[in-house]
C-alpha cells in the first residue's frame, strides 16, 4: 500500500502539484582556492602551526573579465551548470579559467552570506588544495587574467593580517583564527581590501585549513 501524507497524497500526487516557483532558491556557485609552494616541492613543508606563519606560499588567483568586479583578482569558480555537482563544477571551472587540472580537492565549507554576490542570492561550495610548485596557470574563458601571488602573513596584534602579491598588485585580509570544535580553525573577517565578492574570507578559511593539516 503506498503511503499517503497527511493530506492523504501519495508521493506522486504530491509531486505532480508541487510548484516549485513557491519556493524561492539561490543559485549556486563553486570557488577554488589553490596555494603552492615556492621554494619546494614538498607540499607537506607548508603545514606549519600558526605559532610558526609560513610565508612560503603562492596562491592561484585570475582577473574577472566582467561585471560584477570587473578587473578585480578572485578564486578561480563559477556557476554550477544543471545536472553538474559542485565537486565537476569546481573542477570544470578551474580548468576553465586556469587551465589547472586533474588535482585532488577538499572540500572547504559553505558560503550563503547575504549579499555576497550583488547579482543575486548566491551561495557557493568552497574547495582547496595544495599543488606543487611548477603547475603553471593560464588565464581562459572568462577570466582575463590567471597569476600566482606571493602570501606572506604576519601578526598584527590579535589579528593575522595576509597579504597576497604580485608585482605592484597588492591584495589582504585581516581576520582572527576561531576554533571549531569539529573541523580546521575558520577566519572571523575583520576587514578585506582588493578581493572580489567574498574571497577574501574563503582565502582567511583555506589558508588556515592548509596550516591546520598535520
Amino acid at each position: 500500500m503506498e503511503k499517503r501524507d497527511a493530506n492523504g497524497l501519495t508521493e506522486a500526487e504530491f509531486l505532480a502539484q508541487y510548484k516549485q516557483k513557491n519556493y524561492p532558491k539561490p543559485s549556486l556557485t563553486a570557488d577554488v582556492a589553490i596555494f603552492a609552494q615556492k621554494d619546494s616541492d614538498d607540499v607537506l613543508a607548508i603545514r606549519d602551526s600558526l605559532n610558526s606563519i609560513s610565508n612560503s606560499l603562492m596562491i592561484l588567483l585570475v582577473k574577472r573579465g566582467g561585471h560584477p568586479f570587473l578587473d578585480c583578482w578572485a578564486l578561480p569558480g563559477g556557476f554550477v551548470n544543471e545536472g553538474e555537482s559542485v565537486d565537476t563544477a569546481a573542477a570544470r571551472e578551474l580548468e576553465e579559467e586556469t587551465g589547472v587540472s586533474g588535482i585532488e580537492l577538499e572540500e572547504l565549507g559553505i558560503y550563503s552570506e547575504p549579499g555576497r554576490d550583488p547579482r543575486a542570492w548566491t551561495v557557493s561550495g568552497a574547495y582547496v588544495a595544495v599543488v606543487p610548485n611548477d603547475t603553471t596557470a593560464k588565464a581562459g574563458d572568462d577570466a582575463k587574467d590567471a597569476r600566482w601571488f606571493n602570501v606572506s602573513v604576519k601578526r598584527k596584534q590579535s589579528n593575522l593580517v595576509l597579504t597576497a602579491t604580485n608585482g605592484d598588485t597588492k591584495l589582504s585580509a585581516t581576520f582572527v583564527p576561531e576554533e571549531q570544535p569539529y573541523s580546521s580553525p575558520r577566519a572571523k573577517l575583520i576587514e578585506q581590501d582588493g578581493f572580489a565578492f567574498d574571497h577574501a574570507q574563503i582565502i582567511a578559511d583555506a589558508y588556515l585549513r592548509v596550516n591546520s593539516m598535520r
